[in-house]
């Protein structure tokens, strides 16, 4: 039994195309028409298109329960459906599988399954994982559309401090809501800059002053800048803080325990410095302690990635990479222990040999796979200096491998991002126009009918990308 006893006719509903006989039921699905044979229907009992055929023609009831309308005298079962998701789903009477179909949209496919009572299971892998995929998106943009209505809907806050904490929350976290929220992530933005390259000027010995017990230490100047990036690190940090909605997600996310990582080190140092005792300071694991927290300042940097997006889209690529980065890894390694090895071995005949062991022959052969090439350990026999030609080739090799995934993830997940803001947007923009501008603000229940617009939303991220 294959597909091909199934009749396909297209036409409009009522043409004349023949009456079906025993055992068989024509089928009406936007227009198609099908025939269909019982006994392939019969395998999926549960299904509807099961039911219809074990059904008794003179039982309207359950006839009308199962389609929408029904020809007793050509024995025609009409559907309100698409027809071409139902070609995809007819597959499963004689493949077990269902595979949709390229331009049919995910989500309507599901319904179209659970209206035709097809289990999803039946579902090819591939097309679990496209759906799985589907949906994330859809997720994440009702949470883009939950975060414009929270933005919108300033005016249900019930008391004037909740309004003062939501206005604050805006003029701190939403840059794009208002002039001086924009204002305020610029400065914040110019703050991290100032504050990164006073500390690496801070290191130059000729701009740094002498103090009474004769060591070098940052120039006053210098310590003042610095004091006031952290004032205003420290300020920034503790009115988000206030004016979060949720303190414990807030405090336990992972760029503000960054912005709190970059604002310690500071208060500890200046405590140690100014409050402890003499006796204290003079301690050497004290003032070890001191120069690693002054060390920890390089963490505000990373501060710049609340403001740069594609610092975040890098951060994700990187993480979405990582099985690709671990086949780098493990390339490199492998590389290093036979080459490294190779070299020590072809070295020992050379009386100068600067490759003494095999665990130090390792930094010769990681600067020469990475291409770097200190010049610190070199090979001087000619097998050595072989040896070093195929392990520099082998390691640019390794590292090329890898980028092209690790790139193509960086420009999926940038291109996704800006689809899935755009597609926000427009929901937002349809349900203002469905329900009006007055209404659709003071109603947070339309948050819940995204599912009415998500094929229009998956079919607009299949179109920009």
């Amino acid at each position: 039994m294959n597909l091909c006893q199934s009749l396909w006719f297209r036409g409009q509903a009522g043409e004349p195309s023949g009456f079906c006989a025993e055992g068989e039921i024509a089928v009406n699905i936007g227009g198609v028409r099908v025939v269909l044979f019982g006994d392939v229907l019969n395998r999926y009992p549960e299904s509807r298109l099961a039911e219809l055929v074990n059904c008794s023609t003179q039982n309207y009831e359950v006839i009308s329960s199962l389609c929408d309308d029904f020809d007793p005298g050509r024995k025609e079962f009409y559907f309100d459906r698409d027809p071409d998701a139902f070609k995809c789903i007819i597959d499963v009477y004689y493949f077990d599988e269902i595979h949709i179909k390229r331009g049919i949209c995910p989500i309507c496919f599901i319904k179209e399954m659970e209206f035709w009572k097809i289990d999803q299971s039946v579902l090819d892998e591939c097309c679990k994982s496209y759906l799985s995929e589907k949906e994330d998106e859809l997720e994440e943009i009702a949470n883009k559309v939950k975060v414009i209505l929270e933005d919108q809907r300033e005016d249900q806050c019930i008391t004037r401090t909740q309004q003062c904490q939501r206005f604050l929350w805006k003029l701190m976290e939403k840059p794009g809501s208002s002039l001086p929220a924009r204002i305020i992530a610029i400065a914040s933005f110019l703050s991290i800059l100032v504050s990164a390259v006073v500390m690496c000027v801070g290191t130059i010995p000729e701009l740094q002053v002498t103090d009474p017990e004769g060591k070098l230490v940052e120039h006053p100047t210098l310590e003042a800048i610095e004091t006031a990036c952290m004032m205003w690190f420290t300020t920034e940090y503790l009115l988000r803080l206030a004016s979060s909605p949720n303190k414990l997600h807030f405090a336990l996310s992972f760029m503000n325990v960054i912005d709190f990582m970059a604002i310690m080190p500071f208060y500890v140092v200046l405590s140690l410095t100014y409050l402890g005792t003499t006796s204290m300071m003079e301690l050497a694991n004290v003032q070890q302690a001191v120069q690693a927290l002054r060390i920890m300042r390089i963490a505000r940097i990373f501060k710049l990635a609340r403001h740069s997006s594609g610092l975040q889209t890098l951060t994700y690529a990187l993480k979405r990479s990582l099985k690709e980065l671990g086949l780098l890894l493990m390339y490199m390694s492998v590389g290093i222990f036979v080459f490294s090895a190779l070299a020590y071995t072809m070295e020992q005949s050379h009386p100068e040999t600067l490759f003494r062991s095999i665990p130090q022959s390792f930094w010769w052969a990681i600067i020469t796979m990475t291409t770097v090439g200190y010049g610190d350990i070199y090979p001087k026999t000619t097998l050595g200096k072989c040896n070093a030609a195929v392990s520099f080739l082998c390691g640019v090799i390794a590292i090329a491998l890898p980028i092209h995934p690790i790139i193509n993830n960086f420009v999926v997940f940038y291109n996704k991002q800006k689809v899935l803001e755009t597609a926000a947007k427009h929901e937002v923009e349809l349900m203002e126009l469905k329900s009006g501008r007055e209404a659709f603000f003071f109603n947070p229940m339309h948050v819940k009918r995204l599912s009415h617009y998500r094929s229009f939303m998956v079919l607009l991220s299949e179109n920009k990308r």
